[in-house]
């Protein structure tokens, strides 16, 4: 059987996955099944990748991955937050997302060594930390496994789901300018085809120039965006300094949506040609996460204090009505078209290896790869074609699965992974990860009502939900 090979996602699950893989994975079989000494196992040398991705692939798979027409929300961000409170708060909040992807990076490493695995998958760090962690939470090491698979496919097929309906909602307005007027419904089925094909390329390698031209398109949006925004700037006592304390869970309901990236995080270091350039101080991650605060700091600066209280949920649509400023709309929806297989590929490599397990003959073998990535589009599609207030229910789901991902368990991993004599001199690292993320779980469920009953207030305005930051999490 000559089933193509697939970039290195994952570690083996068990014993008899390594003997399946060894011959893939590595030169020699033999010589692989030979146990390093710890200090000796470099898990970065141990990964054999047909399609390995350079730096530069990575940074902008980490741009496209992190900055979507969520950037565009910003403004209106910084409205439920004040102008001083809105920097700082953006700021902070970049940095502990990033603080928290390098966790799950470091968590990541540090048990590929202790179970000399070149490569572990999201789920599969959480179920090795919960394995070495308290003797009386390791039975649940593989229930936490599935909860973190579950969570990843929800959150991203819903970032899929959102992209379908922002496409087809904004080719649809764009062609009401051409006294074209079709139903939504008719869009997202011509938009099924080529989204489709998109989302058939089984490579990180072969999305580079696809993400490469989003970020071109994105780059071009923001240009034009700051050239209007930057001209003709009021004084900044004109807008508040602090906002009401009951508008700042709406603030930070959108930054954290905004910076959430870390679905892709594991993914692109485990693909990465040099690994070892994707953390540190100047590394890839950092580069990419401070490239991606400036921007949403910028923009949500100088867009609220342009336009004070008049700022809508999209800075576009506070753009004058030129043909320059509807190509930012039109840039920013062929952006996010084209970001759709980077958002595909994670639960795609979470599906396929356990519809895998299930198929026995060569033939399913052959097709069935081609059959699940059917499979799941056409979900993303039928979601966005059916469900009447799609804004609502990812916003609801999101304020969950994504918040827990990007801010709960990297902390809970780093935690497991080095307990109890690891965890650092006066245990810091148990009070760093134990104290904010309390605060944070009792503040969740009050995020995702408060943003769920402003996207559907907004729904009587039908450019206010195409473009509010509700449906769109990047």
């Amino acid at each position: 059987m000559n089933d193509e090979k697939l970039p290195l996602l994952t570690g083996p699950n068990n014993s008899v996955d390594i003997v399946e893989q060894s011959v893939e994975l590595v030169a020699e079989p033999i010589a692989a099944c030979r146990e390093k000494p710890k200090g000796d196992y470099h898990p970065g040398l141990e990964r054999c990748l047909e399609h390995p991705t350079s730096n530069c692939d990575t940074l902008i798979h980490l741009l496209k991955g992190n900055i979507g027409t969520g950037i565009l929300a910003m403004p209106d961000a910084f409205k439920n937050a004040g102008l001083i409170l809105g920097v700082f708060g953006t700021i902070i909040m970049g940095a502990i997302c990033t603080h928290c992807m390098h966790v799950l990076v470091q968590c990541s490493h540090e048990l590929c060594i202790r179970s000399q695995r070149p490569a572990l998958s999201f789920s599969e760090v959480i179920e090795d930390s919960f394995a070495s962690g308290p003797v009386s939470l390791r039975p649940y090491a593989k229930t936490m496994k599935n909860v973190v698979n579950v969570f990843l496919v929800i959150t991203q097929l819903g970032f899929c789901c959102v992209y379908f309906l922002f496409v087809a909602t904004n080719l649809q307005d764009m062609m009401h300018l051409l006294h074209i007027n079709l139903s939504v419904h008719v869009y997202l089925a011509l938009l099924f085809p080529p989204i489709l094909a998109l989302a058939m390329v089984q490579n990180l390698k072969y999305l580079t120039p696809v993400s490469l031209v989003a970020s071109i398109m994105t780059a071009w949006g923001l240009v034009i965006t700051f050239y209007y925004i930057l001209q003709d700037l009021p004084p900044t006592d004109t807008v508040q300094a602090f906002a009401s304390w009951h508008q700042l869970p709406l603030y930070f309901g959108t930054a954290i949506y905004a910076f959430e990236g870390i679905g892709v995080v594991l993914p692109l270091e485990n693909n990465m040609k040099t690994p070892e350039a994707f953390g540190g101080w100047n590394g890839v991650l950092n580069t990419g996460m401070v490239i991606v605060a400036a921007l949403y700091t910028g923009i949500g600066f100088f867009g609220y204090l342009k336009y004070g209280d008049r700022v809508r949920g999209s800075i576009t649509l506070n753009l004058p009505d030129s043909l320059l400023a509807h190509s930012v709309r039109t840039v920013m929806a062929a952006s996010i078209f084209l970001s759709y297989g980077l958002q595909f590929y994670v639960p795609m490599n979470i599906v396929w290896p356990y519809v895998k397990s299930k198929l026995s003959s060569e033939k399913a073998l052959k097709h069935g790869e081609a059959v699940t990535r059917f499979v799941l589009i056409s979900i993303t599609f039928l979601a966005a074609a059916v469900i009447p207030n799609l804004s609502g229910i990812i916003s609801l789901v999101g304020a969950f699965s994504s918040s827990a991902l990007a801010l709960i368990f990297p902390p809970l991993i780093e935690i497991m992974t080095f307990w109890p004599d690891q965890l650092g001199r006066r245990d810091w690292r148990l009070w760093k990860d134990v104290v904010p993320n309390d605060r944070l779980q009792t503040n969740m469920s009050n995020q995702s009502s408060l943003k769920t009953t402003l996207s559907v207030r907004d729904t009587s305005d039908h450019q206010e939900i195409n473009m509010f930051p509700s449906i769109e999490f990047h």
